[in-house]
């Protein structure tokens, strides 16, 4: 097996645990806002829905060094060599934050770990859109344009993820003051975050499955 195919099979799966654990996170957070189940009860519905999330936490973060690396590959992006090295090494200090804040979720270090996971969006959501634009117009960085408009849809999709990220980050933060007594404005609260989310997801998987499209299907335009 060639890199260049193990890498695209690790992108096939990093896109299916995406895709595929998105969907069991939007079911899994249902019952949250249900009022009818106790507070335990309703806790651990948030537990399994954080334990699913790690999962496409993981994909999508791993989907961006991956698609770098077989863009080198494929001679449509030009950071190569040890640019390539580089960002393997920053990706994995990025998902070390990732899971610690996974372990240590529900405390403040948790939440503390998760604005710094955050934050890496920061700079590559801009990035993304960017240059994926710009490649589109002038044909630079990215050569191929199938690859430029993956690369700004990407950063459409992180933007979205990013969104649901800070609704499961509120969860915790709700759930501390619905445990201290009856608070119906927090009850409203994590009802209309979850609602929000839920409508972002179906956005979410257009997106996705749009990026998947121009990643299989390469189209000329």
């Amino acid at each position: 097996m060639t890199l260049y195919l193990f890498l695209k099979w690790a992108h096939i799966i990093a896109m299916a645990y995406w895709l595929g654990g998105e969907w069991g996170v939007f079911n899994a957070s249902r019952p949250i806002t249900d009022t009818n189940l106790s507070l335990e009860e309703r806790r651990r519905h948030m537990e399994t829905a954080y334990r699913i999330d790690i999962l496409p936490r993981t994909g999508i973060i791993l989907l961006l060094p991956l698609g770098l690396h077989m863009g080198a590959l494929l001679n449509v992006q030009p950071l190569k060599g040890p640019w390539i090295v580089g960002m393997w090494i920053l990706v994995a200090i990025w998902l070390s934050i990732t899971y610690s804040a996974f372990f240590k979720r529900g405390t403040d270090a948790g939440v503390r770990l998760t604005k710094i996971d955050e934050s890496f969006r920061y700079i590559i959501i801009p990035a993304l859109l960017v240059f994926g634009i710009y490649s589109i117009v002038t044909g630079w960085p990215f050569t191929a344009p199938w690859y430029a408009a993956k690369a700004a849809l990407y950063g459409v999709a992180l933007i979205i993820g990013l969104l649901l990220r800070f609704i499961m980050r509120h969860w915790v933060m709700l759930f501390r003051q619905i445990a201290e007594g009856p608070n119906p404005e927090a009850e409203a609260r994590l009802d209309k975050e979850l609602a929000f989310g839920r409508g972002l997801a179906y956005i979410y998987w257009i997106v996705i499955g749009t990026v998947a499209f121009f990643g299989v299907a390469k189209p000329v335009f």
